[in-house]
């Protein structure tokens, strides 16, 4: 199985053109917020916010760490046949909310750089495995696209995908 931590550099992984828009890196340097502090503060992240809150893994996810969170933006959300997103906030759903959840969230802080070349299979923070692909700069995370990277929090990292990751 290839490592998820590859020894080549940023800048080699994606010259030649990312497709990946990435995030200030000042941010890493500077006062931080937590993973939910951060999506809380991104308009384009307000349905994942209420789905986090919802499922009660909100203090979970503000807990040390590190995290990777592959963050479905709204529009990832609004992309999910109608009314599942409605069906998925009932509290009689939390658990497979939950699941579904937990499939966006790897234990570490993995940076772009950091994905190798090819596949490589992660373990998530509900015990299932994802797929991750790197292929000529352009990452996929079970499927979908990362269209936003590196966005740096004080207990992680989060990169913004354009779909819901789904169990299988």
């Amino acid at each position: 199985m290839k490592t998820l931590f590859a020894a080549v550099a940023t800048t080699a992984l994606f010259a030649g053109g990312a497709s990946v828009a990435y995030a200030d890196h000042h941010s890493e340097m500077s006062e931080k917020k937590n993973i939910v502090e951060t999506a809380a503060s991104k308009d384009s992240f307000s349905t994942l916010v209420t789905a986090v809150t919802e499922a009660e893994l909100a203090e979970a996810l503000q807990a040390e760490g590190p995290f990777t969170v592959f963050a479905p933006t709204n529009d990832a959300f609004a992309a999910l046949p109608e009314g599942t997103l409605d069906t998925l906030l009932m509290d009689e759903n939390q658990g497979q909310l939950q699941d579904i959840l937990k499939l966006h969230v790897v234990s570490g802080k993995i940076k772009s750089g950091d994905i190798a070349e090819g596949t490589t299979e992660v373990e998530t923070l509900g015990g299932d495995t994802i797929e991750v692909v790197n292929t000529d700069g352009t990452i996929t995370v079970g499927g979908a696209k990362v269209i936003m990277a590196d966005v740096y929090t004080s207990n992680g990292v989060i990169h913004a995908i354009d779909g819901v990751i789904l169990p299988e």
